[in-house]
């Protein structure tokens, strides 16, 4: 394929995504394939010779589309938003026909200074203090990881750095697998399993404390804890504290864990995954009132801010406690500048060597949409939560279990958990719309969440139909 015919093929390939948008709400939300569909439409091993454009395009609809799930349909109500926008799309686009690979400032500058800049952008986007921020001169800053998951293992690894070097140097004979050994992290019982995997990648105990009647951990039962590893011999070190966690969309209370893990030497890193996103309308900033208390702060643009997945942005409070962690520097990736005090390496604030520029779609998103346009899509999606939890209400047959705050309903019918497992399963095989389930406590729960950017009223009040009549034959056939 020469630049011509690139040229062609990409404003077909255009035209098929947009007709793909406008359709989608027609399609099947989540798909009526079994494990191993795929393979045998296609042959075997790859073909000898080229083939052509068109054939390949044919074959998107017979052999791909059939196994999509449609994220971006206004029916998709799972998981959290993994939510796309035209403008993201266009950064996107460029970040591909750039190509370029930004471990360090030499290997594309304006791959880092842009990626500084937005996250800047950003972290007084949330009102973030200025200690997060590179611009006012702090020992901060800023760096977009792929995942949450990803942030959360990078800060714990820091944090164990830190811990180790420190314990080395009031006890030099100590050698690091002896203080590894002693070494224990917290977080909640509703914290993403991806922090308890951080904890089992990194080698380091990961105690889940439980939480209170409305899902939140609270300040004394940190403190207890902390307390009893500490008589044991044990050196706390790394609590990882939640806002808005996946099954309820609840919030530790970051007011009170924050004072004790500053005054106990643990890093206390925020994973606000889905929720950060809301923090830059005002009336949702009170959430994250003590991120002052933390090491290193992370939410994903991808979830809810309408920049395209990967971008996970994470704020530290000091960047050498970060980059003592992953710094490596071999002669093949050293420059000229680096020890000018005026450049960033990334490669040295994340576990890849590699990186895409990714900041580029968020400087389109931002730009395009300002602040005012990305606020609105957050209070819609709200709205429409608030929407959907009152059409609950109104039913007898229902039941609410979370505080509804932001995007996401949690609910289920008044009845077994048996009841509840059979409902979700008849909702996404029915397929026309898609929703995943969560363990409250001793409940099986429904979770409802806004996710596509083109969701508005009609879709709530479509799934809700189709919520009400499946309870309706589930009734009669558990009678």
């Amino acid at each position: 394929m020469d630049l011509e015919e690139f040229r062609t093929r990409g404003k077909e390939m255009v035209d098929y995504i947009i007709d793909y948008w406008e359709t989608i709400e027609q399609r099947r939300v989540y798909p009526a394939v079994q494990p191993g569909y795929l393979r045998p439409l296609i042959p075997d091993s790859a073909p000898h010779e080229p083939e052509s454009f068109a054939d390949l395009m044919a074959d998107i609809e017979r052999v791909i589309m059939p196994g999509v799930t449609h994220w971006q349909s206004p029916h998709f109500h799972a998981y959290f938003p993994a939510s796309i926008s035209l403008p993201g799309f266009l950064g996107d686009m460029l970040c591909g026909g750039i190509g370029c690979v930004g471990f360090s400032w030499a290997s594309s500058p304006a791959c880092t200074e842009l990626e500084t800049v937005m996250l800047d952008w950003l972290g007084k986007m949330l009102n973030l203090p200025e200690d997060f921020l590179v611009e006012t001169g702090g020992e901060g800053g800023g760096v977009i990881q792929s995942t949450a998951s990803e942030s959360t293992l990078v800060a714990l690894l820091a944090a164990r750095k830190k811990m180790i070097t420190q314990m080395q140097a009031k006890c030099p004979d100590l050698g690091e697998h002896m203080i590894m050994s002693k070494l224990v992290a917290y977080t909640s019982e509703e914290a993403h399993s991806s922090v308890e995997r951080a904890g089992m990648i990194a080698s380091i105990k990961m105690r889940k404390l439980p939480t209170d009647e409305k899902f939140c951990l609270r300040g004394e039962t940190l403190r207890q804890a902390v307390e009893e590893d500490k008589a044991l011999g044990l050196i706390p070190f790394y609590f990882c504290a939640t806002l808005g966690t996946t099954s309820s969309c609840a919030f530790d209370n970051i007011m009170e864990l924050g004072p004790i893990c500053n005054s106990e030497n643990i890093w206390m890193h925020i994973d606000a995954a889905y929720a950060g996103s809301a923090f830059i309308c005002p009336e949702f900033r009170p959430l994250l009132n003590g991120v002052e208390f933390s090491d290193s702060f992370n939410f994903n643009p991808h979830k809810w801010l309408l920049v395209n997945f990967d971008c996970s942005a994470l704020w530290v409070k000091s960047r050498s406690e970060l980059i003592g962690a992953f710094k490596m520097d071999p002669l093949y990736l050293r420059h000229d500048h680096q020890n000018s005090g005026l450049v960033t390496d990334y490669r040295h604030w994340q576990i890849p060597l590699g990186r895409r520029f990714r900041s580029l779609k968020m400087w389109f998103v931002f730009r395009m949409f300002g602040i005012k346009g990305l606020q609105e899509h957050i209070r819609k999606h709200v709205g429409l939560a608030h929407e959907f939890e009152s059409l609950v209400r109104q039913d007898g047959r229902f039941e609410i279990e979370n505080d509804v705050i932001l995007g996401l309903v949690c609910f289920r019918m008044k009845g077994s958990n048996e009841l509840n497992e059979d409902l979700i399963q008849r909702i996404n095989k029915m397929g026309k719309i898609h929703i995943v389930p969560c363990q409250l406590r001793d409940k099986f729960v429904l979770r409802f969440v806004l996710c596509a950017q083109a969701a508005e009223s009609k879709h709530v009040q479509y799934a809700w139909q189709n919520i009400k009549e499946i309870a309706t034959d589930l009734e009669k056939d558990h009678q």
